[in-house]
């Protein structure tokens, strides 16, 4: 369970991002913003990043293919499964309210996570498209204004420190990393260490997102909340919850490792706890599942 997680922790694999980088996209760097969408998500898809050699001069390596198609998914926001289409690019904000250079609430090493993770250097960004009642980080998710604005290279030189000081992973979080994916990815570019990518969310991202996020995650780390799409349109006011999530679940233990969670509500063992163990185990048996007994509402 998780060994090629463990491997790149200890330093003895490469992780995901780094393998794209040194991997050509085929295609030209000065084509990449002119080229049609379904050109550049085919080439990102179909293209192997373990083999091959360099880019050469003036080619596009697979992540400059994944941050340019993170990008187009700014405009007309497509990152998660709500799809509400907001130009993000020109400062418009969707239902999630966060501006298009994300804020950062906070980093630290932080030692309260899975033990397999731990020390976890956990990078909280500002604002979240859940509105969940009992949100235990609200002061951070329902405020997507709060902190400083990331500066893509400043935070890459922060992830490195940190991966010197110990860390395990660098570990996107929220609110929910999700409107932050094109932060991340370009933050990822100037990251220089062999840190594995932790994406910590409500595995409630888009197709398309989870497209950019499965070759270039190392480990998803994600909550299954909900056994229904009543508490979920009720708790945290998002629709078709268990269609976009088991599909997104099962793209990430495909694609890369996985870790889920599930967080145990009062009055919710018989509509979400039960379904939710029962289809991890009749669907991902074996997978890392973690219940959490935390809830503490500080919405």
């Amino acid at each position: 369970m998780l060994a090629r997680y463990l491997e790149k922790a200890a330093g003895r694999q490469e992780p995901r991002f780094q393998l794209l980088r040194r991997r050509p996209a085929g295609i030209a760097a000065a084509d990449l913003e002119t080229a049609a969408d379904d050109l550049l998500l085919d080439l990102f898809r179909r293209r192997p990043a373990g083999a091959g050699g360099a880019p050469g001069e003036g080619e596009a390596s697979l992540l400059d293919l994944g941050t340019e198609l993170s990008r187009r998914l700014l405009a007309g926001c497509r990152f998660c499964r709500r799809r509400c289409g907001a130009a993000r690019h020109r400062g418009e904000v969707g239902e999630c309210g966060v501006p298009p250079r994300p804020r950062l609430a906070s980093e630290f090493l932080h030692f309260g996570e899975e033990p397999e993770l731990v020390p976890s250097h956990t990078i909280f960004f500002a604002g979240c498209n859940f509105r969940c009642a009992y949100c235990q980080n609200a002061d951070i998710a329902t405020r997507p204004r709060l902190g400083a604005a990331v500066d893509p290279p400043r935070l890459a030189a922060v992830i490195d420190e940190r991966r010197r000081q110990g860390s395990r992973n660098v570990n996107f979080v929220g609110g929910d990393p999700g409107p932050h994916l094109h932060t991340c990815i370009e933050t990822l570019r100037h990251v220089r260490s062999g840190v594995p990518v932790v994406w910590n969310s409500n595995a409630y991202a888009s197709g398309e997102a989870m497209e950019i996020l499965a070759r270039v995650v190392d480990v998803f780390l994600s909550d299954f909340r909900y056994g229904n799409d009543g508490c979920a349109r009720r708790l945290s006011g998002v629709d078709r919850y268990l269609e976009t999530v088991t599909r997104n679940l099962l793209l990430a233990a495909r694609r890369s490792e996985l870790m889920i969670r599930h967080l145990v509500l009062p009055g919710h063992l018989d509509c979400c706890t039960r379904p939710v163990m029962e289809w991890t185990a009749a669907h991902l048996p074996g997978t890392y599942f973690n219940l959490m007994f935390q809830y503490r509402p500080c919405h």
